[in-house]
């Protein structure tokens, strides 16, 4: 049963901030004085994913509390790690390098009332206004095939490529709330009680689908999740490591996603054929004069895709 929101109609009463760091996070102090503008009495939990410099602020703010894990255990691990401190029905979670619009806070719970409960986000741009498409449908085959093939990646600025990677496109444009499958993790507005009632973020888990995971639990619990359109956030994003390790935690995260809720023997079949196709793409690019390296980029594709399969057992 979801705690009501009646009687929480401040701010500081409904929700509490969460905000994991991992490594040097200068822009905290600067998230924080953007919240608390709007909302002073708001409660930030920062919790420091066992980072190998231990984050600290350069002063004490009161009601913001710093937890520091013991062991580096990735996005979920750290969330869980704030939620169980968390006193409020509601938690937000932002990632530590986005830029709010004034009134962020205020407007998100005003637009959050009416679905309560559920998981919000809302939009985000870079600083270049490309779209980062927080709202998504379930992640398919069909999806992960289409992004992983080369010969498609000078088509990815059309909306019906969007639409083939999972992008909900229409729900990014409405300038209004609209239900999604789930919204990126970068901004999530959560209804504490139902995440733990789930046992809250997968922590087998380390980067990426995590959130994905969650809110498809959430979802066969009755929880829906919305992107609320008419806000937007800045978000620069791949702030957490090189591109090269990024990109292995996607493909291990998302076999490990798709043995639990599809099939991951055919995920790995059709990646590993999609690396074939790139392959010989590749090969008539090198022909052309293109600088590229088809066996260079097979072996890495499969190596990934290898690493992956152990990984997510």
């Amino acid at each position: 049963m979801s705690e009501s929101l009646t009687g929480y109609e401040d701010v500081a009463g409904a929700v509490t901030v969460l905000i994991p760091v991992y490594g040097p996070s200068p822009e905290v102090p600067q998230l924080i004085s953007a919240l608390r503008a709007d909302s002073p009495e708001v409660a930030v939990i920062v919790v420091d994913d066992c980072s190998p410099e231990p984050f600290s602020l350069a002063e004490d703010i009161a009601g913001v509390r710093v937890v520091h894990r013991q062991r580096n255990g990735g996005f979920g691990a750290a969330v869980n790690t704030g939620i169980a401190l968390v006193e409020t029905p509601l938690v937000l979670v932002l990632n530590s390098d986005l830029e709010l619009p004034t009134g962020f806070l205020p407007a998100l719970l005003r637009n959050y009332r009416p679905w309560h409960p559920a998981v919000v986000g809302v939009r985000a741009e870079d600083a270049a206004g490309h779209v980062a498409y927080a709202g998504r449908y379930w992640p398919t085959l069909g999806h992960q095939v289409t992004e992983w093939l080369v010969p498609l990646a000078g088509l990815r600025h059309r909306d019906a490529l969007h639409e083939r990677v999972g992008h909900d496109v229409a729900a990014d444009r409405c300038g209004t709330r609209s239900r999604v499958n789930w919204v990126s993790g970068a901004v999530m507005l959560l209804p504490v009680s139902e995440v733990r009632a789930i046992g809250g973020f997968d922590e087998s888990y380390f980067m990426y689908c995590e959130e994905v995971d969650l809110q498809r639990r959430l979802a066969a619990a009755g929880v829906p999740a919305v992107l609320d359109a008419s806000l937007t956030v800045l978000h620069e994003g791949g702030g957490s490591a090189d591109n090269l390790r990024r990109r292995q935690w996607i493909v291990s995260a998302r076999h490990r996603y798709a043995r639990k809720f599809a099939n991951v023997h055919a995920l790995d079949l059709s990646l590993r054929l999609a690396s074939w196709v790139n392959f010989v793409w590749n090969c008539a690019r090198r022909l052309a004069g293109r600088d590229v390296q088809p066996l260079k980029t097979l072996r890495y594709e499969l190596g990934l895709l290898r690493t992956a399969r152990k990984e997510s057992r």
